[in-house]
């Protein structure tokens, strides 16, 4: 097992770099950079796409892949030369003979173009020693910006896998044993209507129905907490988090329940039928023992083992629809305001440590499985 560790240990910068170097590559082919933005803004477009779409007179070459910005568009030049600076598309070079602080307001100084190669080594040799930089339009460290947004995804996160999990394995067990009753088949129905309602609409739905629609006002209608939260009780503070989150957490959960509930069924009606089962009821086992004591472990090998990767599918992956109708202000959110804005150190920094954490939960799970059931060997595996 330790060789099999130590190779896919081996893989995982060699991947992260290939993900990474995908990703930054593409980003040099899309319209509409960085400092697009800051001069969208600057002369009150407020969206970078309304100066290159609608069949304008400017075109886009290959300068403007390199540099992120399409032109001057009546701007002080200088400007834009140290908006090429700051966002690390260009470095200021000074002739030679001058003795003075590189500046751009100095005759002898000009912003040279620092090539793309050069770019994403300077990025990954930053980002291997953890450095992230700073997020382009926050004036806010990307580490910090993601330990900010953290706690409403760990809610949505956690609360929904749990949640899941409580309620599927139980759920999926109960019709496995029970299969093709009257239980049985109203319950898949029940949660194949759950499966193809789309999240977003039962989140409206229950904020109608429960957050001061037409109907009922038991819950919020945004926030984890509320106002002077901090001046309560601990068991008010637990009471006023928990109020806040019933909602949202329900959205997120409610598509869930479908696949871990019939994988769960499945798994235990595979092996209900195995002969071993078969032999313990022979024996005279009672049948809670036979279930929970031999068919549990095995029909629960896939499902247990996978709670890493969905957890953490979950945890980060964020849900911006949700976020948005509850007016949480998670990384959802935080992915999709960075995608827009072309915030570069956001977008490649998060998706660099949830690359990293992906991988790693891809081992855990391995390990999982043998841990779960110790006759697998991935000793045997070869590459």
């Amino acid at each position: 097992m330790g060789a099999y560790i130590l190779r896919r240990l081996a893989l995982v910068i060699p991947t992260l770099i290939g993900v990474m170097m995908v990703n930054f590559l593409l980003t040099q082919f899309v319209p509409g950079g960085p400092i697009d933005q800051v001069i969208a803004q600057l002369e009150g477009e407020g969206d970078v796409f309304a100066g290159i779409s609608g069949g304008g007179s400017e075109t886009i070459g290959e300068s403007d892949f390199d540099t992120g910005y399409q032109g001057a568009r009546g701007l002080p030049p200088q400007f834009l030369e140290s908006l090429r600076v700051e966002f690390n598309f260009a470095r200021i070079v000074c002739e030679d003979g001058f003795t003075g602080e590189p500046d751009l307001d100095e005759d002898a100084c000009f912003a040279e173009d620092i090539p793309v190669w050069e770019r994403f080594w300077l990025m990954m040799k930053g980002y291997l020693q953890f450095d992230f930089g700073e997020s382009y339009f926050r004036s806010i460290s990307v580490v910090d910006l993601v330990i900010e947004k953290l706690p409403v995804s760990i809610t949505l996160g956690l609360w929904s896998t749990v949640i899941a999990y409580l309620v599927s394995i139980p759920l999926g067990i109960r019709k496995a044993v029970r299969d093709g009753s009257a239980f049985d088949s109203i319950t898949s129905g029940i949660i194949i209507v759950a499966y193809a309602i789309p999240g977003f609409l039962f989140a409206i739905l229950l904020l109608v129905l429960f957050a001061g629609g037409r109907y009922l006002q038991w819950f919020p209608l945004r926030g984890l907490t509320s106002d002077g939260f901090e001046d309560m009780t601990m068991l008010r503070q637990i009471g006023d988090y928990l109020w806040h989150i019933t909602l949202p957490v329900l959205a997120s959960t409610i598509s869930a329940f479908a696949t871990l509930t019939l994988l769960t069924k499945n798994s235990f009606l595979d092996e209900i039928k195995k002969q071993y089962v078969m032999t313990a009821k022979a024996k005279g086992l009672p049948e809670r023992r036979v279930l929970y004591g031999h068919v549990f472990r095995n029909a629960m090998l896939i499902v247990i083992a996978g709670f890493p990767a969905v957890f953490v599918g979950v945890f980060f992956g964020g849900s911006l629809i949700i976020e948005t109708i509850f007016s949480l202000d998670g990384l959802g959110r935080l992915s999709f305001e960075a995608a827009v804005s072309r915030d570069y150190p956001v977008i490649f920094g998060t998706l660099y440590v949830f690359g990293l954490i992906g991988l790693a939960v891809g081992i855990i799970s391995d390990l999982m499985y043998v841990w779960i059931d110790p006759r697998i060997d991935f000793e045997t595996r070869q590459g």
